[in-house]
C-alpha cells in the first residue's frame, strides 16, 4: 500500500509540472502577443467620407483598413488577432503581391459626381465583377496561380469569379499596369449580379464584423437602394520582397454608395430653376445611428468633405453678400448648418494647380461604452448649384453599324471646357499630354486592327503622329481575346478625338451560347487612364495624415482613370426551340408507328371474342339465365347464353321504366283529389 500511494503522489506532482509548465508557456505567448502588439504588429482603423453632389445626391465611401506586419517562419507559430486569416493564407497560398477585387453595380458618372479626385480615381469601378492581381512568381507558373485564385475567391465571396478560369476571360496587360508587366493578369464579368451574398463574405472580415462600428450603418435595403454601389477589396503584400523597407500585408476594403436623401424641398427663390440641396442625417440615410466605434479598431472616424466647386460657390455667396471677412466655420455656417460641432476642419493647401481647394470637417467616434449615438445632420439654408472636379477628357464608348454581320467599336474623348488650368499653355504647339488606352474583347468578336482610324476634331490623322506606343493582341478561337493597348498624345488645344476599329461578329456552338443569349453579349469596360494629370489632395496636417489612412489615400498620387460604357452586341443566335420541336416530333411518329405495329403483331381475334363472351357471362344476373332455361324447356331447345342487351336496348328499357313510373305518379294524384 504505501509502494501505491508513493506513486501516486509521483504522478500527480509529474502532471502539476506539466500543468505548470502549460501555464507558462500560455503566460508567455501571451506576453509576445502583447509585445506584437505594442510593436503594432496588427492594426485596424473604420473611417467613412460624406459628401453632397451637384444632383442632389450624397456619396458615402467607406474605408476600412487592416494591417499585419512581418511574420517570421512563414507565420506557421503566428497568431492573427485581427487580420482576417483567410486573406493571409490567400497571400502566401498564390504568392500574391498586389490584388484588387471589386463588384459593382450600377455606373459612376463621370460628368455629375467627378473624375479627377482620388476617390473616383481608384473606387469608381466598372459594372460586374474586375479582378486582376499582380504575382510574385516565375511567370511560367502565372496561369495556374491565376485559376485556383479564381476559384478561390469565388467560394470565398459566394460569386462567379471562376468564370475568369479560361483563357478566354482574362489578358495580361503590359501598357496600362507597367510595374509589373509579366506577371500581371486581368479579367472581367460585366454581366455579374451583385447582392447581399456578395456583401456578407466582404463584412466577415472585419473583426467586428456588421456588429459594431461604421461597418453597423450598412443596413443592406439602404445600400442596395442607391443609384451607384462599388464594394472592393485591395491587398498588397510586400512579404516576398525582402529589399522593400516594410515588409507585412495591408488589406483596403472599401464601400462606396451613391444615395438618394429622402428631403425634396423647392426652394423659396424667385428663381425657379433653382432648388434646395436635399437636408440628410445618417439616421435617415441608414436607417440607424452609429452606436460608437469597434472596439478593436486603432483609429474610427467621419469626415464630411466639401468639393473643390462647392468651396468656390460657398465663397462667391459670402462675398456677394458684402460681408466682413470671418473664419471658414462663419462662412460656411451661412449657408448649411451642422448638428454636430466638428474637432477639426482640415482646409486643402493651395488646392491642385492653384485651383479652389476642398475643406473637410473631422468628427472622432468614440468607445461603444463613452460614447452617445452619433447622428451627423446637415440642414441648407440657402440654394446653391456647383459641378465637381472633372476629368481632363471625359471618354465615352459606343457601336457603329447595324445587323448580326459586322460593325465598330468607338471611342470618343471629349475635352472639358474649363481644363486650361491643367493643361497648360494652349498655344503652345509643342504643349502635349498622353492617354492611355486597354480595350478587352473577347475572341467571339473578329476585330480587324488595321481599320484603326483616329479622328481629332473631326479630321483624320495617320497613325504614326497619335500613336506613340500600340500593343496588339489578337484574338484566337476559343482560345485566347482580343487585347488592344495604346499610348496617345495629343496636342493641349485638342478638342474631340474619336478612335473606331471595325470587327465581325463570329459563331458560337449551341452549347456555348449563354441562356439569355438573345439579349446579347457584353465587351467589358475600356480603361481610359491620363498619367500625366495627378489627382490628389494636399494637407499640411502630417501627423493627422499618419494616423489616418483616410487623408494618407486622399494624399497619395494616382493618375486619372475613367472606365467606359459597357457594350451589349448581338451575335447571331439559333432558333432554341427547333431541337425541342424535333424531338416532340419525332417521339410521336416512332410511338404512333411502334405502337400500331405492336398491335398487329400482338393481337389474336379468337383469344379476344372468347375473352369478351367470359365477361358477358360474368356480367348476366341469376334471374335472366333462369328465365332462358325455363324458355329452353318448355320449347324443348338446349338452353343459349343470354345476349347482353345493347346500349339502345338499354335506352328504351329505361325510357319505358321512367314512363311507367311518371304514369303511377300521375294516378296517385288523381286519386289524391277525388279526379
Amino acid at each position: 500500500m504505501a509502494y501505491r500511494s508513493s506513486s501516486i503522489t509521483l504522478f500527480c506532482f509529474f502532471i502539476y509540472l506539466i500543468f505548470s509548465a502549460s501555464i507558462f508557456a500560455s503566460t508567455s505567448e501571451s506576453e509576445t502577443i502583447k509585445e506584437n502588439d505594442d510593436d503594432d504588429e496588427e492594426e485596424f482603423h473604420e473611417e467613412l467620407l460624406l459628401r453632397p453632389l451637384p444632383d442632389r445626391k450624397l456619396l458615402a465611401h467607406f474605408r476600412f483598413e487592416s494591417r499585419l506586419g512581418g511574420v517570421e517562419d512563414g507565420g506557421r507559430n503566428w497568431h492573427l488577432r485581427l487580420f482576417p486569416k483567410s486573406i493571409y493564407q490567400l497571400v502566401h497560398k498564390f504568392h500574391i503581391r498586389e490584388m484588387d477585387l471589386s463588384f459593382t453595380q450600377g455606373r459612376w458618372n463621370y460628368e455629375r459626381w467627378g473624375g479627377f479626385d482620388p476617390i473616383s480615381s481608384k473606387n469608381a469601378k466598372p459594372p460586374g465583377v474586375e479582378l486582376w492581381t499582380i504575382f510574385d512568381a516565375p511567370e511560367s507558373e502565372v496561369d495556374a496561380l491565376w485559376k485556383n485564385l479564381t476559384h478561390t475567391l469565388s467560394g470565398l465571396f459566394c460569386a462567379s469569379v471562376n468564370f475568369l478560369e479560361s483563357s478566354t476571360s482574362y489578358s495580361s496587360p503590359e501598357l496600362v499596369f507597367q510595374a509589373f508587366p509579366g506577371s500581371l493578369r486581368y479579367g472581367a464579368l460585366p454581366r455579374e449580379a451583385v447582392c447581399t451574398e456578395n456583401l456578407t463574405p466582404w463584412l466577415k472580415l472585419l473583426p467586428c464584423r456588421d456588429k459594431a462600428g461604421l461597418s453597423e450603418l450598412m443596413d443592406r435595403p439602404s445600400i442596395y437602394r442607391g443609384f451607384y454601389h462599388s464594394q472592393r477589396l485591395h491587398l498588397t503584400s510586400s512579404e516576398f520582397n525582402s529589399m522593400e523597407p516594410y515588409s507585412g500585408i495591408r488589406l483596403e476594403q472599401t464601400l462606396s454608395i451613391v444615395l438618394q436623401p429622402e428631403s425634396q424641398r423647392l426652394t423659396s427663390s424667385t428663381n425657379d430653376d433653382v432648388r434646395m440641396q436635399p437636408s440628410w442625417s445618417v439616421s435617415q440615410l441608414f436607417g440607424r445611428k452609429v452606436r460608437g466605434s469597434c472596439a478593436l479598431s486603432k483609429s474610427s472616424s467621419v469626415f464630411l468633405q466639401l468639393d473643390r466647386g462647392l468651396v468656390t460657390e460657398l465663397e462667391k455667396l459670402w462675398n456677394e453678400g458684402s460681408k466682413p471677412d470671418g473664419a471658414l466655420e462663419t462662412i460656411y455656417d451661412s449657408v448649411f448648418k451642422l448638428s454636430t460641432t466638428p474637432d477639426k476642419v482640415i482646409s486643402e493647401a493651395g488646392g491642385l494647380n492653384k485651383l479652389n481647394s476642398s475643406v473637410l470637417y473631422l468628427f472622432r467616434i468614440g468607445k461603444l461604452a463613452d460614447a452617445e449615438p452619433f447622428d451627423l445632420t446637415l440642414s441648407w439654408k440657402h440654394p446653391i448649384i456647383w459641378s465637381s472636379s472633372r476629368a481632363p477628357l471625359l471618354a465615352n464608348r459606343f457601336l457603329i453599324g447595324s445587323g448580326n454581320e459586322r460593325g465598330s467599336i468607338a471611342i470618343s474623348l471629349t475635352r472639358i471646357q474649363d481644363i486650361e488650368a491643367y493643361l497648360g499653355s494652349v498655344s503652345d504647339q509643342s504643349c502635349k499630354f498622353r492617354v492611355n488606352v486597354f480595350q478587352f474583347v473577347p475572341w467571339y468578336i473578329k476585330v480587324y486592327y488595321h481599320t484603326l482610324k483616329i479622328y481629332v476634331d473631326g479630321h483624320t490623322l495617320p497613325i504614326s503622329i497619335i500613336v506613340e506606343k500600340m500593343n496588339v493582341s489578337p484574338s484566337e478561337d476559343k482560345i485566347s481575346p482580343g487585347v488592344l493597348e495604346m499610348v496617345l498624345a495629343f496636342q493641349c488645344d485638342l478638342k474631340s478625338a474619336v478612335i473606331t476599329v471595325e470587327f465581325d461578329k463570329g459563331f458560337l456552338h449551341i452549347n456555348e451560347y449563354p441562356p439569355d443569349a438573345n439579349q446579347g453579349f457584353d465587351i467589358p469596360s475600356a480603361i481610359i487612364s491620363f498619367p500625366e494629370f495627378i489627382s490628389n489632395f494636399q494637407f499640411d496636417y502630417e501627423d493627422l495624415s499618419k494616423s489616418s489612412p483616410m487623408l494618407s489615400a486622399l494624399k497619395e498620387k494616382s493618375p486619372a482613370l475613367a472606365y467606359t460604357e459597357v457594350l451589349l452586341v448581338p451575335l447571331t443566335t439559333p432558333d432554341f426551340s427547333m431541337p425541342y420541336n424535333v424531338i416532340t416530333i419525332t417521339c410521336t411518329v416512332f410511338a404512333l408507328y411502334f405502337g400500331s405495329l405492336l398491335n398487329v403483331l400482338r393481337r389474336r381475334v379468337g383469344e379476344e371474342e372468347r375473352l369478351f363472351k367470359a365477361r358477358a357471362n360474368k356480367k348476366q344476373g341469376m334471374l335472366p339465365l333462369m328465365f332462358s332455361k325455363l324458355s329452353s324447356k318448355l320449347r324443348g331447345k338446349p338452353a343459349q347464353p343470354v345476349k347482353p342487351l345493347s346500349s339502345g336496348s338499354k335506352m328504351a328499357f329505361k325510357v319505358m321504366w321512367s314512363a311507367s313510373k311518371l304514369c303511377q305518379t300521375d294516378t296517385r294524384i288523381d286519386n289524391y283529389y277525388g279526379l
